[in-house]
């Protein structure tokens, strides 16, 4: 499956970035009614130690469910909604272990929490309306408007760089903190690929006059919503700004081409606080979670092993 739908919520649903980033690894529950889709689930199917694991993609920070909007009354759509939900719940496969990250459009989780799922909240950052964008500057903190004025003495903006040049300065920001590109190229350049032919990329990367590339950022969209997705950046030249001036290229870029920016913010403090800076409006997403009885009793078999071994301890 590789079409392009428009029942999504996100570009993160669409078969071909399913496809790009799990091949024959997801599959999707749905419910119709008179012919047409008016739910479905996406998801990847992982198994491992002899357990399944249902989850999402990598570079995929949101999935879940989507529903068909409704124009019924609030009552009657909270009803629509368990309705719909129990009925892909219950056709999902087999599983030890879920884990599945949902849009924030998602508010109800209600008919999960019956079905036995916990769920836990995360937060993402959204600019919503990319009309004014001397509003949308006027809403950045001062510190990310100084280090876009500074920025733009010392770095030019390009987007004809690859995607090899993107994972080379990427991976500079991981190699300061020891760390490896947490993707394989091969993946990333699978995505790329996918997103370039479909028109939904854009790579921008800050040059200075040596022409040493200082950051780079790479960006996504749908009809709806630009999203951040990756990004990165010489640790020798951290300090020129330039991250920040890409944001705000990214986002007047956003402004031609959909409806909003998410930030896709991070729950790791420093990320926040700059992802923040930048004015959009907090907003919650759910996080649902569910564990087969056996996975259960495995976790609480390691559980009292962990206690032991502690009480044990001097």
């Amino acid at each position: 499956m590789s079409e392009c739908i428009s029942h999504v919520n996100s570009i993160f649903q669409q078969p071909w970035w399913l496809d790009a980033l799990s091949p024959n690894q997801w599959s999707e529950v749905s419910v119709k009614k008179n012919q047409e889709v008016v739910a479905r689930f996406p998801y990847v199917i992982k198994k491992k130690y002899g357990l399944t694991v249902i989850t999402q993609p990598p570079l995929t920070p949101i999935l879940g469910p989507w529903l068909k909007p409704s124009n019924a009354k609030y009552a009657k759509q909270l009803a629509e909604q368990k309705e719909l939900m129990t009925l892909l719940i219950e056709q999902l496969p087999k599983y030890d272990y879920l884990i599945s990250a949902f849009h924030y459009s998602i508010e109800n989780w209600l008919p999960f929490f019956w079905c036995n799922f916990s769920q836990t909240t995360s937060y993402t950052y959204v600019l919503e309306n990319l009309k004014d964008l001397d509003e949308i500057w006027a809403g950045f903190r001062e510190n990310i408007r100084r280090e876009i004025r500074k920025a733009k003495k010392q770095v030019v903006i390009r987007t004809d760089l690859d995607i090899e040049r993107f994972l080379e300065i990427s991976s500079l920001t991981f190699q300061r903190q020891d760390k490896s590109f947490p993707y394989s190229s091969e993946l990333v350049k699978r995505l790329d690929a996918a997103c370039v032919k479909q028109e939904a990329r854009q790579i921008f990367f800050a040059e200075d006059a040596q022409g040493r590339i200082h950051a780079a950022i790479y960006v996504i969209w749908d009809e709806n919503s630009a999203y951040y997705l990756m990004g990165g950046g010489d640790p020798e030249l951290r300090k020129s700004g330039a991250t920040s001036l890409l944001m705000w290229e990214a986002i007047k870029f956003a402004a031609k081409v959909t409806k909003k920016f998410d930030f896709e913010g991070s729950m790791i403090e420093p990320i926040e606080r700059f992802f923040r800076a930048f004015g959009g409006r907090q907003v919650p997403y759910l996080k649902v979670t569910a564990m087969s009885r056996r996975m259960k009793f495995m976790m609480a078999g390691r559980d009292m092993l962990e206690a032991m071994v502690r009480s044990s301890v001097p």
